[in-house]
């Protein structure tokens, strides 16, 4: 379902020049698509309640951490599909004057986890096992994440920053159209576990309708412990008993021990220049970042700006670039603290090149004919994210996730938080497909205490060293495309914020040989890339990228929500 908003939005520029769009301005009064202006601060993410919430924070003093923090845990009450306590994620961290870092609150794998714990008696793939039981669920990460965020970077408690998501979950909020329909979407899933029933539906078994107060006492409960006990609570105490007996009850893997020693962690952010701009993005395990610099390596070498914002040429050159980069990533990322990423091969200019030297122009190479680089000496959907700029100059670039809509759709039982099913983004069997259609290798196999492949992007581009773009994007494997093409609708075709963030886009991931297309691109456009070669898939909605632009020059700050989702952005 897309909401009324963004089928208007596509109908439209189904009817726009796409020359028109790629001779403007980064920002001019004549836009159709305009972002939010203000001049001091500006907070971007698909739910409203956050929102407003993060920017209170603002406004009181916190910085862009802290505010961020407040948000996460806000979404993991008003936005329960995909916001969590239950899941993980990364963050980008860019404090005034000082470098861009990232920390890597990805889920790992329990203990007793074993490489075919996911095939059936034939030897295959059970997606039953890695998507819809206890043994899905990899260690959550979040509250380890964001109490490692406000250690390191913020000004305010983890008491604090929890305050306004206790008080949603206490109190109740309305429900909103879009979470009334993703539940009558997910609800024969919800309802197959009675704690979850209990939560998301009504004492006489119906959804929630719009409007209608939904109030969490179980989700408050726990959050009101790991307030007074910080996040120690959620991995030793109360909470992490309940998961434990919930995982004990239902043939779970997750123990005291895995939870009492889940870390998050400080990471390096991969880091890469493009036409001038500083460009960070998460690092492994996350395939996000590494692959962002590859692909934007690959496409520095052509006139984007030339062919036309979605023009044949410019989205045969990103599906051909795409190829190549999945097709690295099936065979050579995983967690780094397990494997040895070639990362100086995979970002190199001159890899860049060798791959531009074998691009056909004029014609598409079939998948079968691509496979992974050889470098002597090496062998999911329903994510949110959210962008913060304050005043100081401090930037947060957060995505975070349970997996699927839901996650699991298996509640703790007394927590009031659901679980994660994150185990399916291990490899079950080298060389077969997750739910997302990516191939994975040896290097992302299942093993204890590892991290699973993530494409999760958080992203933040400098200019002269200065904050220009936070951006990042919900939607799987599509992840990693949404982000490189609101970088290069803004860098390439000077399309403003709004713009770039509405325009339809493009996907391949190598495997299936398909391109996928969003509604909205010209007829003359498709044929044209149908002569070349291309196999098209259109129809989905990819992503919903929140992002913030910078005009140092100017002193204003562009914010704008994805319409792909009811997202907000608001500054002042």
């Amino acid at each position: 379902m897309m909401n009324l908003r963004f089928i208007f939005i596509l109908s439209l520029l189904c009817f726009l020049s796409i020359p028109l769009f790629a001779q403007q301005a980064i920002i001019r009064p004549s836009a159709i698509f305009s972002p939010i202006e203000t001049k001091k601060a500006m907070v971007v993410a698909s739910d409203p309640t956050a929102v407003k919430e993060g920017l209170k924070v603002l406004k009181k003093g916190g910085n862009a951490i802290d505010a961020a923090v407040t948000m996460a845990f806000v979404m993991a009450v008003t936005q329960p599909r995909a916001g969590n306590i239950g899941g993980g994620g990364f963050m980008l961290v860019k404090q005034k004057d000082n470098p861009v870092k990232a920390i890597d609150y990805r889920e790992k794998a329990p203990e007793k986890a074993f490489r075919d714990m996911f095939l059936d008696k034939n030897g295959e793939p059970d997606s039953t096992k890695s998507q819809f039981s206890h043994l899905s669920s990899g260690i959550p990460g979040t509250v380890a994440g964001m109490a490692l965020a406000l250690k390191s970077f913020g000004t305010i408690s983890l008491k604090e920053a929890l305050k306004p998501a206790i008080m949603l979950a206490e109190k109740g909020f309305p429900v909103s159209k879009n979470f009334s329909w993703q539940l009558n979407k997910r609800e024969a899933a919800l309802s197959k576990w009675p704690a979850t029933k209990k939560i998301f539906f009504k004492p006489d078994g119906s959804v929630y309708k719009q409007g209608e107060l939904f109030i969490q006492r179980d989700l408050a409960q726990t959050l009101k412990r790991i307030a007074e006990n910080g996040a120690k609570e959620f991995y030793k105490g109360k909470t992490a008993k309940l998961m434990v007996g919930e995982m004990k009850r239902n043939g779970g893997l997750i123990t005291m021990d895995d939870l009492a020693g889940y870390q998050a962690t400080l990471r390096e952010p991969i880091a890469g220049n493009y036409r001038g701009f500083d460009v960070y993005s998460m690092s492994p395990p996350s395939s996000g970042g590494i692959h962002i610099v590859q692909l934007l390596n690959i496409l520095e070498g052509y006139d984007l700006g030339s062919m036309g914002h979605n023009g044949a040429e410019s989205i045969h050159l990103l599906s051909e670039a795409m190829k190549r980069a999945y097709a690295d990533r099936s065979k050579y990322l995983g967690d780094p603290d397990f494997v040895k990423i070639p990362f100086q091969p995979i970002l190199s200019k001159k890899y860049a090149e060798k791959i531009r030297s074998i691009i056909n122009l004029s014609k598409a190479t079939p998948s079968n004919e691509i496979g992974p680089a050889s470098f002597p000496g090496y062998e999911s959907f329903e994510t949110t994210h959210f962008s913060v700029l304050d005043e100081k100059g401090n930037a947060v670039s957060n995505t975070y996730t349970l997996n699927f809509s839901f996650g699991s759709g298996i509640m703790v039982d007394g927590a009031g938080f659901l679980l994660n099913n994150q185990m399916d983004d291990f490899s079950a069997k080298p060389g077969k497909p997750n739910a997302y259609g990516l191939i994975g290798g040896q290097a992302n196999k299942i093993e204890p205490h590892k991290r699973m492949l993530s494409s999760m992007s958080p992203s933040i581009v400098l200019k002269d060293g200065d904050i220009f773009l936070i951006t990042g994007s919900p939607g799987g494997s599509r992840i990693i495309s949404t982000t490189l093409q609101i970088i290069i609708n803004i860098i390439d075709h000077k399309l403003n914020l709004a713009e770039a963030v509405t325009a339809p886009r493009i996907h391949h991931q190598w495997l299936p040989d398909l391109l996928y297309v969003e509604k909205g691109l010209s007829p003359d456009t498709l044929d044209l890339l149908k002569k070349k070669g291309h196999i098209i898939k259109s129809g989905l909605t990819m992503g919903a990228a929140s992002s913030i632009l910078v005009d140092i020059e100017k002193g204003v700050i562009y914010g704008a929500s994805d319409p792909r989702r009811d997202g907000l952005a608001m500054g002042y």
